[in-house]
């Protein structure tokens, strides 16, 4: 496995380019998730075909994980643009291919990327109480003994993070800062730039509904890290909340942000339809 790739995409240096040249299917995956978090959708999805296409055989328990975890990170990037129903068929999909296939860490962590991404898909699509069950066989499944065994730091946060979102669509501000909140700590404790960056964001959604002014400010911090980081969807999403919540636009503001995710790839969801 690259050093560089996952320090790119689970560790410090989120907005390094170019990245070193992929050979095996985790270096494939780890190469869309970086260049996910850059907001390079095409050549993210790109890379996906590359592992869909090693994976095609589905010849072991490896296979099936990288299987998985392809179409759950395939569906995050329509998620990220707007597209809940759609992701939804890929986390679907990212289930069936791992679960009851074994009870391997890296299995209980594929199971449950799937589940979380199959939560936030149903909370964009309106569908609150399926997202918190979705969310309960998510954590049943960590605290089985195979749960426990595994590296589940990044599936931690982000059962934090839709939970966060989920109190949030439903008007319980109080219970979303608290999810926030426990994603700071969590992801205070890993190497990953991206998933600190994202909780502080959430936390900041949470502190909209106490303190709108302290909370424009903070994102207006997480902002300029995106920025610096080149974490340009993460960006975006905090510009949004930024002018949503002040009234001031961001430089760049959130049009000029997006119309960059659009040209490298990411074709969002006219919300008006």
């Amino acid at each position: 496995m690259s050093i560089t790739l996952q320090s790119v995409a689970f560790g410090a240096e989120p907005g390094r380019a170019p990245l070193s040249a992929p050979a095996t299917i985790e270096d494939w995956w780890l190469t869309a998730v970086a260049l996910g978090g850059q907001g390079r959708y095409a050549q993210a999805r790109a890379a996906l075909d590359v592992v869909d296409r090693r994976t095609a055989g589905l010849a072991g328990d490896g296979d099936r994980v990288y299987a998985s975890l392809s179409a759950s990170t395939r569906a995050s990037f329509l998620r990220q643009t707007g597209w809940h129903r759609k992701a939804s068929y890929d986390d679907g999909r990212a289930l069936a291919i791992v679960a009851g296939h074994g009870d391997s860490p890296e299995s209980v962590a594929a199971v449950c990327d799937a589940l979380t991404g199959l939560a936030a898909d149903a909370l964009g699509q309106g569908r609150l109480a399926l997202g918190w069950r979705l969310l309960e066989l998510c954590v049943e499944r960590m605290h089985r003994p195979e749960g426990q065994s595994a590296q589940l730091w990044r599936q931690l946060i982000r059962l934090e993070w839709v939970s966060a979102e989920l109190a949030l669509a439903g008007g319980d501000f109080t219970r979303a800062l608290g999810h926030a909140e426990r994603a700071v700590e969590l992801a205070a404790g890993c190497e990953s730039l991206r998933h600190r960056v994202k909780s502080n964001l959430l936390r900041c959604a949470a502190m909209t509904g106490f303190d709108p002014g302290r909370a424009a400010t903070l994102a207006r911090e997480v902002f300029d890290e995106c920025r610096s980081s080149g974490l340009l969807p993460l960006a975006w999403a905090s510009s949004m909340l930024i002018e949503g919540v002040s009234g001031i636009a961001t430089s760049p503001n959130s049009a000029e942000l997006g119309a960059a995710v659009a040209a490298r790839g990411g074709a969002f969801r006219d919300m008006s339809l």
